[in-house]
């Protein structure tokens, strides 16, 4: 009796000259082999027909959703060492940069299974928390006072002090709204903040402030993993953003300028258009990592809390494309993650800001990241 041989077995494919093993059954995959483990197709004529044939004829997947599933496989790259920094700017206000942060936040929040945070740092007035329905009133300074209080922070603790976005899961920790007191916000003040966020998030997306001179910018580029800088179709936000690129390589952060996706937003599909954009994108192409267009949005020009079901379909496959370019990064790492790193965890110490009669207190070892590993079901499409 005669039975059938499974490819590079004995009687079957021949092995290869070389004395290597050939080996084929991952081929044999469930998606493959089980019917109700394959996807039903997302739309168009493909799904008509497997509608129509009960799922029994499977066309298969369309190139535009082969590709959707690469963006979202690269955003949910692991992050190496438990935690990736990072940093959105942009030297001018008002081109979209805040959006952006919280746009790309949304979107890793929502396809990946582990936590995501957006801090913002605006030593003004920050307008991160105006882009959430908040949950609670409480800003970074009073997470910062709370701090001297805690002897060993919890994850519970420090999500008293955030919001959270209901249609993504991004976290929200928002400045102060008093320009007067937001202004207090240090290099010191970020550290100890971005120290304590290492601790139960993997992703930490920072809003910065407009200027590159003030003290939180300082700790912002020395423990950024990466940067995000935003720009718009305009003569003067293009020279903005080529002159923060000069900035950064002239002070010691050239690496972060040539890894650094630059965001063009709100751009419009106007064939009047003055503006070159071949020759825009070509211009930051040459100088950093990639470049992403975000096309222009009604829902973003409300200018009020981001919803990712408001996106038209352009949009939001346009802040895929951006988390998926990022995503690349995560498994990469600038800084080796002090909270995570064996040799400082005994005594492990936070910079609490200082006080009256000292500058320092006792704070508790570094625990492990409680995030948990990617899932594989996006959480909103």
């Amino acid at each position: 009796m005669v039975h059938d041989q499974l490819p590079g077995s004995e009687t079957g494919s021949a092995a290869p000259d070389d004395g290597t093993t050939v080996t084929q059954t991952h081929l044999l995959t469930p998606e493959l082999l089980l019917r109700t483990k394959r996807r039903a197709p997302a739309g168009g004529w493909r799904r008509l027909l497997y509608q129509a044939t009960g799922g029994h004829l499977h066309p298969g997947e369309s190139p535009a959703e082969l590709h959707r599933r690469k963006l979202i496989g690269l955003a949910r790259t692991p992050v190496a060492g438990g935690h990736h920094r990072l940093a959105v700017l942009s030297l001018k206000g008002g081109v979209g940069k805040t959006t952006t942060a919280v746009g790309l936040g949304s979107i890793l929040s929502s396809v990946r299974g582990d936590r995501v945070i957006a801090m913002d740092a605006n030593p003004d007035r920050g307008t991160l928390s105006d882009r959430v329905r908040l949950e609670t009133s409480a800003t970074v300074r009073e997470l910062l006072a709370e701090l001297r209080t805690m002897d060993n922070p919890r994850y519970a603790d420090v999500r008293t002090f955030t919001s959270q976005s209901a249609s993504s899961r991004l976290e929200i920790l928002a400045s102060s709204r008093d320009p007067a007191v937001s202004e207090a916000f240090c290099a010191g003040d970020y550290r100890t903040i971005a120290m304590l966020l290492e601790r139960f998030y993997s992703i930490c997306i920072t809003d910065c402030g407009t200027g590159l001179l003030h003290s939180a910018m300082a700790a912002t580029l020395e423990l950024a993993d990466q940067i995000v800088l935003v720009t718009i179709p305009s003569v003067a936000a293009a020279r903005s953003a080529g002159a923060t690129l000069d900035w950064l390589e002239a002070h010691n952060h050239a690496d972060l300028a040539r890894s650094a996706t630059v965001v063009l937003s709100g751009v419009r599909e106007e064939t009047r258009s003055t503006m070159d954009m071949d020759a825009l994108r070509s211009h930051f192409d040459e100088r950093c990592r990639t470049v992403v267009s975000i096309p222009f949005d009604p829902h973003l020009e409300e200018d009020s809390a981001f919803e990712l079901e408001m996106l038209a379909p352009a949009t939001h496959e346009a802040y895929l494309t951006l988390a998926a370019t990022v995503g690349e990064a995560f498994s990469e790492q600038r800084h080796p993650s002090e909270a995570f790193s064996e040799q400082r965890r005994p005594s492990q110490e936070y910079e609490l800001p200082a006080t009256s009669s000292t500058s320092q207190r006792r704070r508790s070892p570094g625990l492990n990241n409680g995030a948990v590993h990617p899932d594989e079901t996006v959480a909103a499409d």
